[in-house]
């Protein structure tokens, strides 16, 4: 990719970090996107799961892939102190999906100018992180897939910048390589009472969720198989009103993960169950709601064959890493459970920052990893074209 292109490139990503939108509300990102496409005429549809954009670049006659970049930031506000940092209150890309979107836009460009046989689909997708404002509890992915967005699609390539990983790195797990993800409440709901006088006429909500936490620990410990990969994680609890007040309510919060399906919903099934057993022994509702969960994303090996040479070609061999499966989620997963499909995790470490991981508040990425993942978005899907003439 020449430098023109690359500078051009950054300023766009700049200016989509510095309006950072939430799921289902990216309307500034979609605009810019669909200027984009108008200026490299490429056509397009919109408004898909709201604020989503699909372009399609076809040649002659062949099959047809699909690259995906999501659009969506996060609820909190940004620390990096960076001259193009967010300029709304309380929300930040700090997951990178202002780099994905860019790339994108990137690989649009660099296909507009290339030779293929078949059809691109471009997918520029709203809500990866959740669909917090969505009433069906639906993630951008989801939405694409069950309005068929892919039902003529056989392989898909994806990917997600990682602040950890040098520039000019990409990594890849085979088979399930990011986890099945959930996040759930649990309502206690006990009596209140008098905690001197009379705690007996009560139901003691914080005993109850705090005999919940310590029993749930052996659904990890206990109950899975050693060999299987899962995380049990209460990250929240609220509850109480005063010293003297038995509480009569206290709400848990936290987050389910495993590779294996099975394990994970074999976890789900036990934490409502234990709810429900100790809302029979101390006469008290527990209410367990599993409000987001989306399965693992499965990497396709023969996909990842496919595209050797594209990842040869760009990161050279001894940067395209093997690593073992991360339990963080992305919604990816339901392009993978629909086709073939490839999620690579690409170098994006800035050499000047302290180490800051994904949805911090001061992470950094380095914009030099936007024409690498630009250029291997574009070159895989015409090599995954080639694959499945």
């Amino acid at each position: 990719m020449d430098a023109q292109l690359t500078d051009r490139l950054i300023d766009i990503r700049r200016q989509i970090h510095a309006q950072p939108e939430l799921g289902y509300e990216e309307e500034h990102t979609s605009t810019l996107v669909k200027q984009e496409l108008d200026l490299l005429g490429i056509d397009y549809i919109s408004n898909i799961a709201g604020t989503g954009v699909i372009a399609s670049l076809t040649r002659g006659h062949g099959p047809c892939v699909a690259i995906r970049a999501d659009m969506d930031a996060l609820p909190m506000q940004e620390e990096t102190g960076l001259p193009f940092a967010s300029k709304v209150s309380g929300k930040m890309h700090a997951c990178g999906h202002d780099l994905h979107t860019t790339m994108l836009i990137g690989a649009a460009t660099l296909l507009k100018q290339t030779d293929f046989q078949g059809t691109i689909k471009l997918l520029f997708q709203p809500s990866e992180e959740g669909p917090s404002t969505d009433p069906e509890k639906k993630s951008g992915a989801r939405r694409f897939v069950e309005a068929g967005h892919l039902d003529d699609v056989q392989a898909a390539l994806g990917l997600h910048v990682d602040p950890s990983m040098p520039v000019g790195q990409i990594s890849y797990a085979i088979g399930p390589a990011l986890a099945c993800t959930g996040f759930f409440t649990i309502e206690v709901k006990g009596r209140a009472a008098h905690a001197g006088a009379s705690p007996q006429l009560g139901i003691d909500a914080v005993v109850i969720a705090s005999q919940l936490i310590q029993a749930a620990q052996t659904i990890i410990s206990r109950h899975t198989p050693p060999m299987e990969t899962a995380v049990l994680s209460f990250t929240k609890i609220n509850g109480g009103v005063a010293p003297n007040v038995i509480a009569d309510r206290v709400v848990l919060e936290g987050t389910i993960r495993a590779l294996n399906l099975d394990v994970y919903e074999e976890v789900i099934d036990r934490l409502q169950k234990l709810g429900e057993g100790l809302g029979l022994i101390h006469q008290a509702a527990i209410i367990f709601d599993l409000y987001f969960s989306i399965p693992s994303v499965l990497n396709n090996g023969d996909v990842h064959g496919k595209l050797q040479r594209s990842l040869k070609g760009v990161f050279g061999q001894q940067n395209a890493l093997e690593k073992i499966p991360l339990l963080a989620g992305e919604d990816f997963c339901y392009y993978s459970r629909k086709v073939p499909s490839m999620f690579y995790l690409l170098g994006a470490q800035d050499p000047t920052s302290p180490g800051y991981y994904l949805h911090h508040p001061k992470v950094i990425f380095n914009e030099q990893c936007i024409p690498l993942g630009a250029s291997f978005l574009a070159k895989g899907a015409v090599e995954l074209l080639e694959g499945f003439r």
